[in-house]
């Protein structure tokens, strides 16, 4: 157990094909809940927009995507411009790059209002991503199930993302599996989750 009562795991979640660290809580309750309310105000959040067989879909969840240029990043047929990182965004950013060692440039944010709202199975390997580059996922709010499924032998893992946890994906993770968070009716508060992301541009 850590000095947050939480027990962390330095070592791989996946059995093979891949590398996921999760690090578990990594700052005092009191920091977790100063960033929570921080980006639920202070984000220029903006609902996803995606293309699905020839048709725009407008989702409930909302996103925001930031960077240290204005980089474009597509995906689901549809692309965004990176707004410059604001104060707190910069903190975590320097925060993560410490504790996992990589570098990141942009970070994309989700913002899920209750347990209703959810992502469905897929992988973060659009083009604009630098290929195999750790992502680094921060969550704050709402403890959520997070799983894992390989592409090819559709082996399952899953685990729980705590308030102010990191969970890092690196190495081939993005082209063996993919993951998802599922919608649940037992959560009604809101999840913020930051994607540390290194775009190749």
């Amino acid at each position: 157990m850590d000095l947050f009562g939480i027990t962390r795991t330095n070592t791989n979640l996946l059995p093979f094909d891949g590398n996921v660290i999760y690090y578990g809580i990594c700052m005092p309750l009191a920091e977790a809940d100063y960033y929570l309310h921080a980006l639920l105000n202070r984000i220029e959040w903006r609902n996803d927009e995606s293309i699905i067989m020839g048709k725009k879909i407008i989702t409930a969840r909302k996103v925001a995507w930031y960077g240290d240029k204005s980089y474009a990043y597509t995906y689901s047929k549809t692309t965004k411009y990176a707004l410059p990182f604001t104060g707190e965004l910069l903190a975590l950013k320097r925060l993560v790059e410490i504790k996992t060692g990589a570098e990141f440039n942009s970070c994309l944010l989700n913002l899920y209002h209750n347990g209703n709202e959810g992502m469905a199975w897929h992988s973060d390997a659009e083009k604009d991503l630098k290929k195999d580059a750790a992502i680094a996922s921060l969550s704050f709010g709402a403890e959520r199930k997070f799983a894992f499924k390989h592409k090819a032998s559709k082996e399952t893992v899953s685990l729980q993302l705590d308030h102010g946890s990191l969970l890092v994906m690196k190495d081939s993770t993005q082209s063996h599996w993919l993951h998802r968070l599922p919608p649940t009716t037992k959560v009604n508060k809101p999840r913020v989750n930051i994607t540390f992301r290194s775009i190749d541009g």
